[in-house]
C-alpha cells in the first residue's frame, strides 16, 4: 500500500510518441486527433500519463499501441518538456521518445483518439499542448542520429 506523505503539489508525468517516416524530405509523423479535453478535437502526438508503478518505457510503448495500433517499434527517450504552462490542467511534465519506421504503416486509432493519421513535418495542422515543438525537438535528434 503506497502512502503519500507530502503536503505540497507535484507535477503530473506524461509520455509522449513521435513516430516518423522516410527520408528526410519525404519525412512524415504519427498524430492523433483528440477525442478529449483539453484540446478535443484538435491534433497531437500520441501520449498520456503514466500509471501507477509503470516505467516510463511501458508507458510510451502502451499509449502508442493504445492510441495508433503500433507495437514493436525501437524508440528512444530524447527530452524532457516541463514548462508549467504546458498543459491547461496543470503543471505537467512529459518524457519524450522518437522512433522511425522507413515507410508509413496503417495506423488503428482507439482508446482517448478518435483518428491516427501521418503528416507531413513540414505541413502539420495546428496542434495541442506544446506538441509542434516536441516534433521539432526529435526532429533534430533523428536527422543528427541519420546523417554520417
Amino acid at each position: 500500500m503506497s502512502v503519500y506523505t507530502y503536503n505540497y503539489p507535484r507535477p503530473m508525468l506524461t509520455v509522449d510518441a513521435v513516430v516518423f517516416s522516410g527520408t528526410d524530405r519525404e519525412r512524415k509523423v504519427v498524430l492523433i486527433r483528440r477525442k478529449n479535453a483539453p484540446f478535443s478535437g484538435c491534433w497531437a502526438l500520441p501520449g498520456g500519463f503514466v500509471d501507477e508503478d509503470e516505467s516510463l518505457e511501458a508507458a510510451v510503448k502502451r499509449e502508442l499501441c493504445e492510441e495508433t495500433g503500433l507495437s514493436g517499434i525501437p524508440l528512444n527517450q530524447f527530452h524532457t518538456f516541463g514548462d508549467p504552462g504546458r498543459d491547461p490542467r496543470g503543471h505537467s511534465v512529459t518524457v519524450a521518445y522518437w522512433g522511425l519506421l522507413p515507410t508509413p504503416v496503417p495506423l488503428h486509432a482507439a482508446d482517448d483518439a478518435s483518428e491516427a493519421a501521418w503528416f507531413d513535418v513540414f505541413s502539420l495542422p495546428a496542434m495541442a499542448f506544446d506538441h509542434s515543438t516536441i516534433i521539432s525537438t526529435a526532429l533534430q535528434r533523428v536527422e543528427a542520429s541519420t546523417t554520417c
